[in-house]
C-alpha cells in the first residue's frame, strides 16, 4: 500500500486556494492512554485542523519543551509502543481521510528498521515524517524508502539555517518545509516574533515551491492570524498537550482541543 504524500499535498494547496493557511495540530500517541490518544486526535479534526502530526513518544526529545514532555513521560510510563504509533495513525487517517504525520527523532527509526517503519507508516495510511534531528546528509536511506512507500520526508529548519543550509534541506524534503520559529524547544510563547518570518522568505527563496509552515510558539487564534499572514501553515503542538493536561477529566480535554482547533481554524482564516 501507498502512502498519502498526495493527499497532504493536496489540503495544503486547497487551503492556498482559499486564500489561507492550513492548520495543523500535534499530539503524541500513548497520551493520556492509547485509546485516549487516538479519541484526541479525532477530536482536533472535528474541530477544524487540517492535519494532525502524530507524536512517537521519546525519552530524551531535544526539541520539545516541558508540556510535551510530560506528556510523552506519560505515554512512556503507560507503555505505548511503535505498534500503537501506527494505529494511531491508522485509525485517525480511517475515521477522517485527512493527511496524518508522524514527528519522530531518529533513533526509534533506526532501531526499528527503516523499510519496517516506511511500510508499516504506508500501510496504516500515513502521509509522511517530521525529523528534526536527521541530517540531510545522512537521509538517503530513509529517502529511498519514503518515496519507495509514498510518504513525504519533512526536515525542520531553524533561524540560525545559512541559506545554503536552506538550499540543502529543502532540495532533499518534500510534503512542506517545518520551519522553527525561534531558536529553542516547543512551547506556548507572548509573541512568534519576526525570526519566523525572515525564516520562511529565505526558505522560499530557494526556489523548491515547497509549502513552509512554522512551528514553535503559536497557542491561540490570534497568533494563528499573524503567522498565517506569512506562511503556509500553522503548527500547533503544547497548546493541544496543555490542554489535555489540565482537563479534570478525558472528556473535557476533548472538548478543550475541539474548541482550541475551532479558534486555530478560525485564525488561520482570518477570522481571530
Amino acid at each position: 500500500m501507498s502512502g498519502n504524500v498526495q493527499l497532504l499535498t493536496d489540503t495544503l494547496a486547497s487551503a492556498k486556494a482559499e486564500g489561507r493557511s492550513a492548520l495543523i495540530a500535534y499530539l503524541p500517541a500513548g497520551f493520556p492512554t492509547v485509546d485516549g490518544g487516538i479519541e484526541a486526535v479525532k477530536a482536533v479534526f472535528d474541530g477544524g485542523a487540517d492535519v494532525v502530526e502524530v507524536g512517537l513518544p521519546h525519552s530524551d526529545p531535544v526539541l520539545d519543551g516541558p508540556v510535551i514532555q510530560t506528556a510523552d513521560d506519560i505515554a512512556l510510563r503507560g507503555g505505548v509502543k511503535i505498534a500503537d504509533v501506527m494505529r494511531t495513525v491508522r485509525e485517525a487517517y480511517e475515521a477522517t481521510r485527512k493527511p496524518v504525520l508522524v514527528m519522530t527523532y531518529w533513533n526509534p527509526i533506526d532501531r526499528y528498521g527503516v523499510e519496517r517503519f516506511t511500510a508499516e507508516l504506508a500501510e496504516a495510511g500515513g502521509a509522511g515524517c517530521i525529523l528534526p534531528d536527521l541530517p540531510v546528509q545522512e537521509s538517503a536511506l530513509w529517502r529511498e524508502h519514503a518515496d519507495k512507500h509514498g510518504l513525504a520526508t519533512i526536515f525542520v529548519v531553524a533561524p540560525s539555517s545559512k541559506d545554503e543550509r536552506l538550499a540543502e534541506i529543502t532540495a532533499a524534503g518534500s510534503g512542506f518545509v517545518y520551519a522553527a520559529s525561534l531558536m529553542g524547544v516547543t512551547g506556548t510563547r507572548a509573541s512568534v516574533g519576526a525570526q519566523a518570518e525572515n525564516l520562511v522568505r529565505r526558505t522560499r527563496g530557494t526556489g523548491t515551491g515547497l509549502p513552509v509552515c512554522v512551528g514553535l510558539g503559536v497557542s491561540d487564534a490570534t497568533q494563528a492570524a499573524e503567522v498565517a499572514g506569512f506562511a503556509d501553515g500553522v503548527i500547533v503542538g503544547s497548546a493541544f498537550v496543555k490542554r489535555m493536561l489540565d482537563a479534570p477529566d478525558h472528556a473535557s480535554g476533548l472538548a478543550a482541543v475541539r474548541e482550541l482547533a475551532g479558534r486555530l481554524a478560525q485564525g488561520v482564516r482570518g477570522q481571530a
